[in-house]
């Protein structure tokens, strides 16, 4: 078994997917955003790991994410590395990349359900 922070063997010219590892327990998500062959399972052995991801809220309300930037942006230079879209989507709210779209429709759909509850509320 390899250590998560890579070593695992691939073919040079093989397509490779930066993504998340899953991590974590039940009810416990923690996440690890690597770099593996595309075709490979999602706990396989992975070639590098670029960073770290907690999608739960601690007790400030924050998100904790920690990025290798300067690994992540050598394998974006590589032509046959491709980004998973959870992670353009994490990398556009850091500013590596431009935000994805899904980013801003989230955001409209939360601003819609908040401002649908405090009219219920208030009406109430």
């Amino acid at each position: 078994m390899f250590p998560a922070s890579g070593g695992a063997a691939f073919y040079k010219t093989s397509p490779k997917c930066i993504r998340f590892a899953y991590h974590g327990c039940a009810n416990r998500p923690f996440f690890h955003i690597v770099v593996m062959e595309k075709r490979r399972a999602r706990n396989a052995p992975v070639i590098e790991q670029l960073g770290t991801f907690d999608p739960m809220a601690n007790a400030s309300g924050e998100k904790l994410c920690a990025l290798n930037l300067e690994r992540i942006c050598y394998w974006l230079g590589d032509k046959r590395t491709e980004v998973s879209k959870p992670c353009a989507e994490l990398f556009g709210l850091a500013g590596l990349l431009p935000i994805h779209p899904k980013t801003y429709m989230r955001a409209w759909h939360q601003r819609r359900k908040d401002a649908e509850k405090t009219e219920e509320t208030q009406s109430s």
